[in-house]
């Protein structure tokens, strides 16, 4: 018959044994306890990692998709002051340049709208109707109204945010009042006109949504008094990601033009997400650690509650390995739980984000993330495997390297000495 001390390592002795630890009994009940709050510990940080991670990856996708939607991957400018007078051919040139995928010319200004309601400062970008056509932020499931004929309309496409201020509708006007209207013998005199609302799009990003206005290409530049110009060219790629190395290759289709990439002008913004993201992660991954802390805490006290249970084992052959496996087992099992358990917790709140964001809302009666200032229209969450593999790894690490020093002492615990103090 084999003998205790000749079972292998992680044998079903010692794995019954450990499971017997876990299970405390009526007088080891505190230490039940302290396993208890190890388990929901690394479980909760786990989870809160897990949706923090994804929440933050979300925000920058969102707002990424959402600002290059409206400013594109590259703004192509006049070098001089001014227009850019030969827009056509240089927006023709542009899209021959490798990675290139679109180029639209556009006219923009400011202005002031003025309705019954109230009046408010906007962005006004003129762009043509087929250009204006593919953009999916704006023509879209959402669109009300139509972008047909918008060239020929006289009249704007509007943001929804900025239709409801102003309480209009399609078919209702606006007024845009502009600083740089014709010269006159007094300076320059304002340009007011009033236009018709064909269209109202939602781009999804409150500060699009509540201050942007489209208008038909050639009215902006008569309006912004362009005299046949552009005010810019908007520049799509095919990796936003490499877009440097698609700027030198534009830089040789053209002259007299600077670009602009996404990354310089959003630059001051990402860095300080990506900031925030690394912030986060080192700050929640604490949770985790505190929680292997009790792990240590909680198996230290059950080695000095089980010295007797040990010293029996040791005489009756079984070696230290084996009792240093065994109390191994017993916390990480704890860890491996509660890593699994967050696991799953954190991937079903990160699935029904939005759902679980609408029901605190309607329970606190206020509104949770709101657009005004979190700028998205909804609480958008993108977990990524090989980021949430690795809150799993590292938390099993933590779970891992907190049984080794109480298992280690549980192993070089004497016999004799733990007897004769029983």
């Amino acid at each position: 018959m084999k003998e205790v001390g000749e079972a292998p390592p992680f044998s079903g002795f010692e794995r019954t044994i450990a499971a017997r630890y876990l299970r405390a009994r009526r007088k080891e009940g505190f230490i039940s306890v302290i396993a208890g709050f190890s388990f929901l510990g690394i479980a909760l940080g786990v989870a809160t990692l897990i949706i923090v991670m994804a929440v933050m990856n979300g925000f920058r996708t969102e707002l990424l998709s959402k600002i290059l939607g409206f400013t594109g991957h590259v703004t192509v400018l006049s070098d001089r002051a001014g227009a850019i007078a030969n827009y056509d051919q240089a927006a023709a040139a542009l899209k021959t340049a490798p990675g290139v995928t679109s180029a639209i010319p556009y006219v923009e200004g400011q202005v002031m709208v003025s309705s019954q309601r109230q009046a408010t400062g906007a962005l006004v970008r003129g762009m043509r109707e087929a250009d204006l056509k593919t953009l999916p932020s704006v023509n879209n499931a959402k669109l009300r109204g139509t972008l047909d004929g918008f060239d020929k309309s006289g009249g704007i496409a509007v943001g929804w945010r900025l239709a409801w201020k102003h309480g209009v509708s399609l078919g209702d006007t606006l007024t845009l009042i502009s600083p740089e209207g014709p010269e006159t013998v007094m300076g320059s005199a304002p340009r007011i006109r009033a236009y018709p609302v064909v269209a109202i799009f939602e781009i999804g990003m409150s500060d699009y949504d509540n201050s942007v206005i489209y208008m038909p290409f050639e009215e902006a530049q008569e309006y912004f008094v362009q005299d046949g110009g552009a005010t810019a060219i908007e520049v799509m790629v095919d990796n936003p990601d490499a877009v440097e190395q698609r700027i030198a290759g534009m830089q040789g289709k053209t002259s007299d033009l600077q670009f602009l990439s996404w990354r310089r002008t959003n630059e001051a913004f990402f860095n300080a997400l990506q900031v925030e993201r690394n912030v986060m992660f080192l700050i929640l991954t604490l949770i985790i650690l505190v929680a292997a802390l009790n792990i240590i805490s909680g198996l230290i006290m059950l080695v000095k509650d089980k010295g007797r249970d040990i010293a029996i084992l040791r005489t009756m052959g079984a070696s230290s390995g084996s009792v240093q496996r065994i109390f191994f087992m017993t916390g990480a099992a704890i860890g491996v739980a509660g890593t699994v358990a967050g696991l799953i917790l954190g991937v079903v709140v990160c699935l029904n984000i939005e759902s679980i964001r609408q029901f605190f809302s309607w329970i606190s009666g206020t509104e949770l993330f709101s657009p005004e200032l979190y700028y998205l229209s909804r609480l958008p969450a993108e977990m990524n495997f090989n980021e949430t593999m690795i809150v799993a790894v590292m938390s099993l690490a933590l779970s891992f390297l907190a049984t080794l020093y109480p298992a280690r002492r549980a192993a070089k615990l004497d016999p004799v000495e733990a007897l004769r103090y029983e």
